[in-house]
């Protein structure tokens, strides 16, 4: 049996959200996820509110400014600030994104590593650097990217180095691997069946915009599109039902329809367990 630090179907928990969920219970979202940097010394009326989520839900930590794949020493202090901020609000995994947002000050957006060689061997020094603080194996995320500069390999390929190389974890992005796969034109199938099942940790999905028939852009600012679901059914059939998180960072929604999507993966999750239920929003 697979040991994931979740379980079910989770939801990023937004300020914006704060008010609106306090209603739902850890039957309808099972899990949630922040970042870390929005929440760390965070005090007040805010604090407290934050600390009213962490006490009834399970939650998991996805990062922001890492920067894993930097030219840029890693900010060790930070990562200290992100140990104890889990431990404080007992947060089961800490995730990030495997792409850097620094070199010499932050660029504030996710920019692809090159897929080489020596660039898997440098990365999977930095994760092993922050697993041996954060006393627990990081989970690194397939992004979406919109070049590829130096290739020398294939994505999955590079992905796949990585994660062996590192002894890590995957958080498994389904809507990055269908975005990429029409950017860069590869089989989003083929690439989900190479990834291995046992290093996998959750899954997340999210809405994408469809800029042009071959560029798609990763906003996480619109409801999952149906080929991403279909993808999602996909990686249950062949990797097994995995604890799936819904991305919704910008156009947030009404709670109904961020509840919607929800209930849309926990149909999902039952139809591959193998229970006969009908999709229905």
């Amino acid at each position: 049996m697979p040991n994931y630090p979740v379980s079910g179907t989770g939801l990023g928990l937004r300020r914006a959200l704060l008010g609106p969920l306090s209603s739902v219970n850890p039957e309808q979202i099972n899990f949630m996820e922040v970042a870390p940097e929005n929440w760390i010394g965070v005090g007040g009326r805010l604090g407290k509110a934050f600390r009213s989520y962490t006490e009834r839900f399970d939650f998991m930590c996805h990062g922001l400014s890492l920067s894993i794949g930097s030219p840029d020493e890693l900010d060790i202090a930070f990562i200290k600030q992100v140990r104890d901020f889990m431990k404080e609000h007992d947060i089961k995994a800490y995730s990030e994104h495997l792409s850097y947002c620094s070199s010499e000050g932050h660029m504030y957006d996710l920019m692809p590593i090159p897929f080489t060689e020596e660039a898997v061997r440098y990365v999977a020094q930095r994760i092993q650097t922050v697993q041996d603080i954060i006393e627990q194996p990081l989970i690194i995320e397939n992004v979406s990217a919109y070049a590829q500069p130096g290739k020398q390999m294939e994505e999955i390929e590079f992905l796949n180095a990585v994660v062996e190389e590192a002894n890590c974890r995957l958080l498994l992005d389904v809507n990055n691997v269908y975005v990429n796969s029409i950017n860069h034109g590869f089989d989003a199938k083929d690439y989900l069946q190479k990834i291995p099942t046992d290093k996998i940790s959750y899954l997340h999905i999210a809405g994408h915009y469809e800029e042009a028939v071959d560029l798609l852009v990763d906003t996480h600012g619109a409801s999952v599109k149906q080929d991403v679901w279909d993808l999602l059914d996909f990686t249950y059939q062949h990797h097994g039902v995995i604890p799936t998180l819904l991305e919704r960072d910008f156009n947030i929604p009404s709670v109904d329809d961020l509840m919607s999507e929800i209930r849309l993966i926990k149909q999902a999750q039952r139809l591959a367990g193998g229970d006969h239920v009908q999709r229905t929003a």
